[in-house]
């Protein structure tokens, strides 16, 4: 039998877990790839979407950009080139517009016979072919024109996608559709979200042209089969009584499945493969360690909930204070399914100072913007996201859902200055 490391089995660690499981997510993932799609691969935070893309595709055969609440079209542009081997400089040329163009360098070492001896032999000598090219940035055809000269033939992704300005997420949308139309190159674009066609609703000329995975489904067998796996490689066994309310407790999140297991195996003294009789773990103290897990995030939670209720700056209608009213009021299901745009306005008009008089138009405003005021307030991954296609609200750390479940909510509102439950 095989020693493995518990830590190499469950929790969540920057490799591949051994006990990974493939689900229909791959089976998607690796066909949309094989027919060169652009693929956006979404879902909640912490729910396999890296892990996804690790298994599926060889570390050599894509290069990565990290994406940030900075960036504008250009800076995702030339990290692109840097990834591609580009040296980028200011060049003295200028675009149509007055701007500075860039310098895009290219050197290749090669190796010549020399004429000097060296012991005896005659040596090698090193030099070197450079190609240099001048490009406007912000012109996606002097990209893709970049990228051909240096035949680059790999997949470029854009890892959390979801951290750039609306803007900018809009921008290039429009240009991934020249890039799909005039180049050979694969975009995959990973975002904390649940709207499948998030990049269609930005730019509808990308349907048919991008394929959508979702790695935020799970179901109860493959998180099963994930815990069953572990239990091999470590020669192991959890209850039947604790893998069915661990599921069901964790609402499907695959990161407190794996953690609440690791540190079930570290409480029983497993930190390898067991020697020996399969040996049966004691599951008793499930609770603790689920709400271990949690709170580990609820720092970040209290945050959320403090900095997202003052909104960007102070104003009359308080509106993301009032839209964080409607998620503390609301049931686990009806957050689990999401909150539709009229439930949150009747919510919220049965309770503002304003009444009916509110105008939908500063609701739909304000939810528009909830990721970009996350993402300002250094809440990362964030925790709630609005789908325009569907109008919903969506929380997308699973972890918020299960810590608020057991929080005292009049507590949390009186704090925020919203009304209670208990005073209606």
């Amino acid at each position: 039998m095989n020693v493995n490391k518990t830590k190499d089995v469950f929790g969540i660690q920057r490799d591949l877990p051994l006990n990974y499981i493939e689900r229909f997510a791959d089976t998607i993932l690796v066909d949309s790839l094989d027919r060169s799609h652009h693929v956006v691969i979404y879902g909640s935070s912490k729910q396999g979407k890296t892990s996804l893309r690790k298994k599926n595709i060889n570390e050599d055969d894509y290069i990565l950009v990290h994406c940030n609440n900075k960036m504008n079209l250009s800076e995702i542009h030339n990290n692109i080139l840097k990834q591609a081997g580009y040296e980028l400089s200011l060049s003295e040329s200028l675009t149509i517009s007055g701007k500075a163009k860039v310098r895009a360098t290219l050197g290749w070492d090669f190796f010549v016979k020399s004429n000097v001896e060296v012991e005896g032999e005659l040596g090698k000598q090193k030099e070197k072919i450079v190609k240099s090219l001048d490009i406007d940035i912000d012109d996606v055809n002097d990209i893709i024109k970049a990228l051909e000269d240096n035949q680059f033939s790999k997949i470029i992704v854009l890892e959390d996608f979801h951290y750039l300005k609306p803007q900018t997420q809009e921008d290039f949308s429009i240009a991934l559709k020249a890039f799909h139309e005039n180049s050979k190159i694969t975009f995959l674009i990973v975002g904390v979200w649940l709207e499948e066609n998030r990049l269609i609703a930005l730019n509808g000329d990308l349907a048919g042209r991008v394929k959508s995975v979702n790695a935020d489904k799970w179901e109860d067998g493959e998180l099963k089969k994930l815990i069953d796996d572990g239990e091999y490689l470590l020669n192991i066994s959890f209850s039947d009584e604790f893998k069915e309310k661990l599921i069901k407790e964790s609402l499907q999140n695959v990161y407190v499945i794996q953690e609440v297991c690791y540190l079930i195996c570290k409480e029983n003294g497993i930190v390898h493969t067991y020697e020996g009789e399969q040996l049966a773990l004691d599951c008793s103290k499930l609770n603790k360690y689920l709400d271990q897990v949690v709170s580990q995030h609820s720092g970040r939670y209290s945050k959320f909930i403090s900095d997202f209720s003052d909104g960007f700056q102070p104003t009359e209608l308080e509106m993301y204070k009032w839209i964080l009213y409607t998620i503390i009021v609301s049931e686990v299901n009806e957050l689990e399914n999401g909150l539709r745009r009229n439930t949150i306005n009747d919510l919220i008009t049965q309770k503002h100072p304003r009444g009916s008089d509110l105008n939908p138009g500063n609701l739909t405003q304000a939810l528009t913007s909830i990721a970009s005021l996350q993402v300002r307030n250094g809440i990362t991954p964030i925790i709630i996201d609005y789908d325009s296609t569907t109008k919903k609200i969506n929380i997308v750390d699973k972890g918020f859902i299960i810590w608020l479940n057991n929080q005292n909510r009049d507590d949390i509102l009186k704090e925020s200055g919203l009304p209670n439950l208990i005073a209606g």
